[in-house]
């Protein structure tokens, strides 16, 4: 191999000068902020919060629509930044949006459980929104997590609901084709729940970071060449400030999580059961649109889509967002594609 001294050296002072713009760049944007489409807060119970998105005209559907999301990160990464939010875009397209904050918990929320998350918040949430838009049923979403959640949720309560969406959402953990879901397997959660009360989120977010390790090192190799782009950075810090926002995760309801659902199952094979409830997918009966995303590397495509068969809706469709898992939230196309199909969907049913 050839080397050409004066092109390296050219190419040195390039990378210097473009490091320098980048340092100027960097001062300029100071901090960035998140979740910037205006919201108020309506609801709360302990430190579960509930915000309205405000409406500058009324909604073409006047259902309220209820959204949850994981609670290993915040739901931010939904209203990222004016261009990049699915929220936002919910909102333009004419639904009258409300979203869930789990907030921030510490030791002292060891022993909530996922009966507390499900029956007391969500059902808590859902019901002052239909005594306040005195209504019968509402319209729920949940992402990841929260759309697991939502469907247990739906499976005891649809005579609350008029439709659910999921993004993305883990039902059946028997797939081995995601090491998450193989590793979880053996984790002694018994051990880490007496010994740390809460699971910090960082450990968490590690495992999902050895999912694909070199994505976190190609990031950054593509991050000098936008070093004196002001936008693009902009939107790199934004992305960076949202993932490492990360809440620790009350630890009755993370053995329960990994135990009943990760590690057993149980809502698949029909022995899942919540508040000595047996959860019955057969008693999902309200119309119900599932998304997933084809280059998912979180959550496989067949823990998404094997639910399909298993509840009792028989308005029920499966959208295929050709992405990856974060793309769903905040990618270009999921502005302009999957964002007006869904409120499309779910304006059809109001």
């Amino acid at each position: 191999m050839n080397f050409n001294t004066a092109d390296i050296a050219q190419e040195m002072v390039n990378t210097s000068e473009k490091i320098q713009r980048g340092y100027e760049v960097l001062n300029e944007i100071g901090d960035v902020e998140i979740g910037m489409t205006p919201k108020e807060l309506v609801w709360s119970c302990d430190k579960i919060k509930m915000y309205h998105y405000t409406r500058e005209t009324p909604a073409k559907c006047a259902t309220p629509v209820l959204v949850s999301f994981a609670m290993l990160n915040r739901h931010d990464v939904l209203d990222l930044q004016p261009d990049r939010s699915l929220m936002k875009r919910l909102i333009e397209e004419g639904l009258d949006v409300y979203i869930m904050d789990w907030g921030y918990h510490d030791r002292s929320d060891r022993y909530i459980t996922m009966e507390d998350y499900i029956d007391v918040y969500m059902n808590g949430a859902v019901d002052f929104l239909r005594k306040k838009h005195k209504t019968e049923k509402i319209h729920k979403m949940g992402i990841c997590q929260g759309g697991t959640f939502s469907m247990i949720y739906a499976s005891l309560y649809p005579e609350k609901l008029k439709s659910l969406t999921t993004y993305v959402a883990p039902y059946d953990f028997s797939t081995t084709k995601c090491m998450l879901y193989k590793w979880t397997k053996y984790i002694d959660v018994d051990a880490m729940v007496d010994t740390m009360g809460t699971i910090p989120g960082e450990m968490i977010d590690s495992a999902f970071g050895m999912l694909k390790p070199s994505m976190n090192v190609s990031k950054y190799f593509g991050l000098v060449d936008s070093l004196d782009d002001k936008p693009k950075m902009e939107n790199f810090l934004r992305m960076e400030k949202w993932k490492s926002d990360l809440p620790a995760i009350p630890g009755e309801m993370y053995r329960k999580y990994i135990k009943d659902l990760f590690r057993d199952n149980k809502l698949i094979h029909g022995e899942f059961e919540l508040g000595g409830r047996k959860v019955d997918l057969k008693n999902m009966t309200v119309p119900f649109l599932n998304v997933y995303a084809t280059e998912d590397n979180i959550i496989p495509n067949d823990s998404t889509k094997n639910v399909m068969d298993l509840i009792g809706s028989t308005d029920k469709k499966v959208y295929a967002f050709p992405g990856g898992h974060i793309g769903v939230f905040v990618g270009g196309k999921s502005q302009k594609e999957l964002a007006p199909a869904v409120a499309e969907w779910v304006i059809d049913r109001c």
